[in-house]
């Protein structure tokens, strides 16, 4: 009976053993699966951490790029009204020198034909009167003097073809060879030409030697 008592304690003993390691195990690993979870949720809210301030950099530079696109609209509309108004200035300032060259032209225009004015009276007078031949070609030659006149006032003159051939100035359509003339001579004028200062109106048409 003894024996069988004892072998009962050795069992229970050996049952409470295993119970215990069990039991050890049992919190051992909740104790790992805590350490776990604990590593889980840090990691988790490493990145909501993370997360955040990824999403509030783009909250500031969103801020930032909207700030600046309204400068650069409002910059640009500056910019346009400036272009707009320069524009308008400009085409009223091409209009009104357009304007002002016209009237130049047309004021230029009238000083010149009103200098013939003259001439074109004589002309009708002449006519009118008629006459002898005599009298018509003393007509002529006051025309012709009215001309000369009106000319000088312009500042036109006739283009010299005394001191030899001038490309500048005269119009070579003829050339002879002759040992009486020089070279380069011009020995028959065949229109004459006409300049107003240095410019030119029309080239003398001449023959030339040599």
């Amino acid at each position: 009976m003894v024996i069988n008592n004892a072998d009962e304690n050795i069992n229970k003993e050996s049952v409470d053993l295993d119970e215990h390691i069990e039991s050890e195990e049992c919190c051992s690993n909740c104790e790992t699966q805590c350490e776990c979870d604990k590593e889980e949720a840090k990691t988790e809210q490493s990145k909501e951490e993370l997360l955040e301030k990824e999403l509030e950099e783009l909250r500031v530079e969103h801020s930032k790029l909207k700030d600046e696109n309204k400068f650069t609209a409002n910059r640009l509309k500056v910019v346009e009204d400036k272009y707009s108004s320069l524009f308008n200035e400009y085409e009223n300032y091409r209009k009104r020198t357009a304007k002002e060259k016209e009237n130049i032209f047309n004021d230029s225009c009238g000083d010149v034909l009103k200098e013939f004015l003259p001439v074109l009276d004589n002309l009708e007078r002449a006519i009118d009167a008629g006459g002898s031949l005599e009298e018509l070609k003393i007509g002529v030659e006051m025309t012709l003097k009215g001309f000369k006149a009106a000319f000088e006032k312009l500042s036109v003159e006739e283009i010299s073809t005394n001191e030899g051939f001038d490309p500048n100035y005269h119009n070579a359509v003829m050339h002879v060879e002759d040992k009486e003339y020089g070279q380069n001579q011009i020995v028959e004028v065949f229109q004459k030409g006409y300049k107003r200062e240095e410019k030119v109106i029309r080239h003398s048409m001449v023959k030339v030697a040599n």
